[in-house]
């Protein structure tokens, strides 16, 4: 990185009869826990040149790596899709195909940068997997190198907090209440997708899908949003 932004910028420089700064802000990486985060990363990333208003749609920026996703093109030799796309299924085709469904599900609405979950700046992952890197790899620096706002990890609910929380408000409409309850345990419990699924006896790939489900129902069902906040308020999350 110390080479692109020092040695690249003078050539750029010098070939386009400019000067100043090529890049902007300083490079920045970020730990992300191979799990739903990098899920939602990659659908964010695929939506950059939509919100940067360069394509109307994603597949139309041609350096991007999802036409490799949905198979309007071949992908390069060190490119790995199989992570991302078994979320969504064991054939590849109709894994690509809801995965498409996945990432367009945002086009034209208002949505928050899974990065705003990002700890300390530096890592996005599950409260386990937060705790772990702190103490495998900033305790042993120091007392002093500790991680801001590590509290707040410790607040989230346990699934069985917020299933019982859902199943006082929501009484006996069983199929929905799982629904929600799946819902709400992705979105706020920390839980990895595996503890989740086996919680609620299904693999991981249907609980992204059940959070995906209900978050498309949401934008159209305001009796459901309600008990969403009615839920979340007695969870205080």
């Amino acid at each position: 990185m110390r080479h692109i932004n020092g040695a690249y910028t003078t050539y750029f420089n010098v070939k386009r009869k400019r000067a100043g700064h090529l890049f902007q802000g300083r490079y920045k990486a970020i730990l992300v826990e191979f799990d739903e985060y990098d899920m939602e990363l990659t659908r964010y990333i695929h939506l950059n040149p939509v919100r940067a208003g360069m394509v109307a749609l994603p597949e139309e920026y041609i350096w991007s790596s999802y036409r490799s996703y949905i198979c309007l093109s071949p992908g390069p030799a060190w490119l790995r899709q199989e992570a991302i796309l078994a979320y969504f299924g064991n054939s590849a085709q109709s894994a690509k195909q809801r995965y498409r469904s996945f990432v367009e599900d945002l086009l034209g609405t208002a949505y928050e940068s899974p990065l705003k979950k990002t700890f300390g700046t530096a890592v996005l992952g599950t409260e386990g997997f937060v705790a772990m890197i702190a103490e495998t790899h900033i305790a042993a620096k120091g007392a002093d190198r500790t991680i801001p706002g590590l509290q707040a990890f410790a607040s989230r609910p346990q699934p069985e907090a917020i299933l019982s929380a859902v199943s006082s408000v929501m009484g006996e409409n069983e199929k929905l209440a799982r629904q929600v309850g799946m819902y709400l345990c992705h979105r706020h419990s920390g839980k990895k997708l595996k503890e989740i699924g086996a919680l609620f006896g299904v693999g991981e790939t249907a609980i992204a899908e059940a959070r995906r489900l209900l978050s498309r129902k949401l934008k159209e069902d305001r009796q459901l949003a309600k008990i969403i906040e009615t839920v979340s308020c007695q969870l205080k999350i």
